[in-house]
């Protein structure tokens, strides 16, 4: 049985929570917040379903996944079948948590795009505190550097620069994993990078953003600049997001010094308030033609 209510999985509506209800009631469907932690698979009495709460026991036409929050591996893994149960059930899940594990995953998208033959920066990834020793001491030198990341992370948090062995003695925030990756310098005054929006394969959307720090994220304070892509630089967003199959993204590139681009991150929950302030389209609006198109497809 399916509810015509669509669900947006989030545990923080706020602006973006309120812009796709918006987008979806105008497009004649009702849509409700709900936090993945407050489902549960239902697997008695013969059954195999996932309730949700308020749907007495049907299933939404869709969902949208604004957000999974974080929690220990079982609790993490729990809200992921969570999404892979619904789709095997005939419901659209958008973003779907085949794209979302690999995008949440820095060391997966790394290597799915190096596999795609895409430019992304050098990087290694492991758990031996003796292997990144080595790593470090042989990458850096001459002024070279590298930049560590926590494995699971976005809008900026927890990164940091390393220039020796003696940075990596704190491992705060990288739990227990070592994710290091050539950092990649700028000539120009100010530090910036370039985030493109694709949508069902389509560089839909771009923004520069610009800092006076080297994490550009516009949630550490990184200014906005409308964006026109050139050719090039479409075409490599999109092949980002099709290395990662992913119905929706925001692809990150950074300028190299010698010219051309390398790909940064690709996101699957990303947020598009300050990209949306410089925009010429309804990013929202985007999002719900696509979704809604890919709800047609699925319906049973």
């Amino acid at each position: 049985m399916r509810d015509p209510r669509l669900v947006i999985f989030t545990d923080d509506p706020g602006w973006h929570g309120r812009v796709l209800i918006e987008a979806f009631a105008a497009r004649g469907r009702d849509s409700v917040f709900v936090s993945l932690t407050e489902c549960h698979l239902d697997l008695g009495a013969g059954d195999a379903t996932v309730r949700i709460p308020d749907f007495g026991g049907a299933l939404p036409a869709g969902v949208f996944v604004r957000g999974v929050p974080g929690g220990t591996l079982e609790q993490v893994i729990l809200r992921l079948d969570i999404l892979h149960a619904l789709q095997a059930m005939g419901v659209a899940v958008y973003n779907d948590g085949r794209a979302i594990e690999r995008t949440v995953d820095k060391a997966m998208t790394s290597l799915l795009l190096r596999r795609a033959g895409l430019p992304t920066p050098d990087t290694w990834i492991c758990e031996s505190a003796a292997t990144a020793r080595a790593v470090v001491e042989a990458q850096t030198g001459d002024g070279r550097v590298l930049v560590a990341k926590p494995l699971f992370g976005s809008q900026g948090k927890g990164l940091r620069l390393i220039r020796g062995v003696a940075d990596l003695e704190r491992n705060e925030g990288l739990n227990g994993v070592y994710y290091l990756q050539t950092f990649i310098a700028r000539t120009d005054a100010q530090w910036s990078d370039i985030r493109v929006f694709v949508i069902a394969g389509r560089a839909r959307a771009a923004m520069r953003r610009h800092s006076d720090h080297w994490i550009t994220n516009r949630a550490q304070g990184g200014r906005c600049e409308a964006l026109r892509p050139d050719a090039g630089l479409v075409a490599l967003a999109e092949a980002a997001a099709r290395a990662v199959d992913i119905d929706y993204a925001g692809v990150d590139l950074m300028p190299l010094p010698g010219g051309g681009l390398t790909v940064t991150e690709v996101n699957s929950v990303p947020a598009w308030y300050g990209l949306q302030s410089v925009a010429d389209i309804d990013i929202a609006a985007a999002l719900a033609d696509h979704f809604f198109a890919k709800i047609a497809e699925t319906a049973p």
